[in-house]
């Protein structure tokens, strides 16, 4: 059985709602899912003063453990285009892994939420680049996802990953709910042939 990691940043809940919907996904195409976090950088009080959510309902993830994993799938809020610095901050530790070639030819995907739209595609495809640069076989969300052409509601997403439009103020619940565990099916697929 693949084993695939679903590592997220989640500020306000949008994305971790999203990692439980990957990680439903991952399971349904026949992979072990495991959700962890990327540590937060941010001390609690700013938090607080954000209105951001402080008490994570999955543990941290480390760097080392990444090549324990056939396929990682990242979520992210969008932050000006790009992920949010929680996120980077993980990557930027991960250089012994880019040395060693750990991760080369392990499955890479990423899905992400924005709040108006803004961003959506420029933070699946910035982030997809450190997975590249990883030589990580990068897995999108193919166009057989039938939400990503129903535009009869606002969603995020497109074949470089799923998304979700959380709305200036956060209120919204994902959108385009389905399109995140079928892209979780396909990783898993994807990796179940790779490591055949």
């Amino acid at each position: 059985m693949t084993r695939a990691l679903v590592l997220y940043y989640s500020m306000y809940g949008h994305v971790a709602k999203m990692a439980e919907a990957m990680a439903e996904g991952l399971r349904e195409g026949g992979a072990e899912a495991v959700i962890k976090r990327a540590p937060e950088t941010m001390d609690r009080e700013r938090l607080e003063a954000m209105g951001a959510v402080t008490d994570a309902p999955h543990p941290d993830a480390t760097p080392d453990e990444l090549p324990d994993y056939d396929a990682v799938v990242i979520g992210t809020p969008t932050r000006f285009g790009n992920m949010a610095g929680q996120m980077r901050t993980f990557w930027d530790q991960t250089g012994k892994h880019w040395m060693n070639g750990a991760l080369i030819g392990k499955v890479g995907s990423v899905f992400t939420s924005t709040a108006t739209g803004g961003g959506n595609e420029t933070t699946l495809v910035a982030t997809q680049f450190t997975l590249m640069h990883h030589g990580m076989v990068i897995v999108g969300a193919p166009y057989s996802i039938p939400e990503l052409t129903d535009i009869s509601e606002a969603r995020g997403g497109g074949p470089y990953g799923a998304g979700m439009l959380a709305a200036p103020d956060g209120q919204r619940e994902p959108s385009g709910a389905a399109s995140i565990p079928a892209q979780g099916a396909h990783v898993a697929w994807v990796a179940g042939k790779l490591a055949a």
